[in-house]
């Protein structure tokens, strides 16, 4: 039997009422789920990117040429022949990205990853011939142009900045051996 007390307003009113408190409840839901993988999700995918952007390098290097021996490094890297550099620079990339993906030793590799990237932005993603700020600025692209292209590597290092901080979060290896290896 229906209830004939109430007006067509007052029916409309709680049934706003009902879907609001049923929206904020499901907002909340999604809220706490997101907290929940607060520290897992952001961690992974930073590896995950960071590893097939560095493991890609590193097998292009692998099976190409030594490209190396027409760049001058920075001190102290300049002590070492391009040869040297050469393999070093492969075999961060691939180990690198095998850590990262696996989440062991990540704050090692994020720093040696991270050293890479300074140096190949030195040497190769820097521009040359620069006089002014807004010149240098210019080579904050992803194609060179003539300006350089330090997008990509500077971005890199960013993404680096939390795993070098925090780790590499409770999906991987590190948080394993450091959680039950004890």
């Amino acid at each position: 039997m229906m209830n004939t007390d109430q007006s067509p307003e007052t029916s409309n009113e709680q049934y706003q009422t009902l879907s609001l408190s049923t929206l904020i409840s499901f907002y909340q839901k999604i809220i706490t789920r997101l907290n929940n993988s607060a520290d897992q999700l952001p961690l992974l995918f930073l590896r995950l990117i960071l590893a097939y952007e560095f493991w890609e390098a590193g097998i292009m290097k692998f099976n190409g040429e030594n490209w190396f021996a027409r760049i001058d490094f920075p001190l102290p890297f300049s002590l070492l022949s391009n040869d040297i550099l050469w393999a070093m620079g492969t075999w961060i990339e691939i180990i690198g990205a095998i850590a990262l993906v696996l989440g062991i030793g990540t704050r090692f590799f994020a720093l040696s990853l991270m050293i890479l990237t300074v140096v190949a932005i030195n040497t190769v993603h820097w521009s040359s011939d620069w006089n002014t700020l807004s010149e240098l600025w210019q080579g904050y692209a992803v194609t060179d142009k003539g300006y350089g292209n330090f997008k990509l590597p500077l971005l890199y290092l960013i993404m680096f900045m939390p795993l070098l901080f925090s780790g590499a979060g409770k999906w991987s290896l590190d948080y394993a051996l450091s959680k039950y290896g004890k």
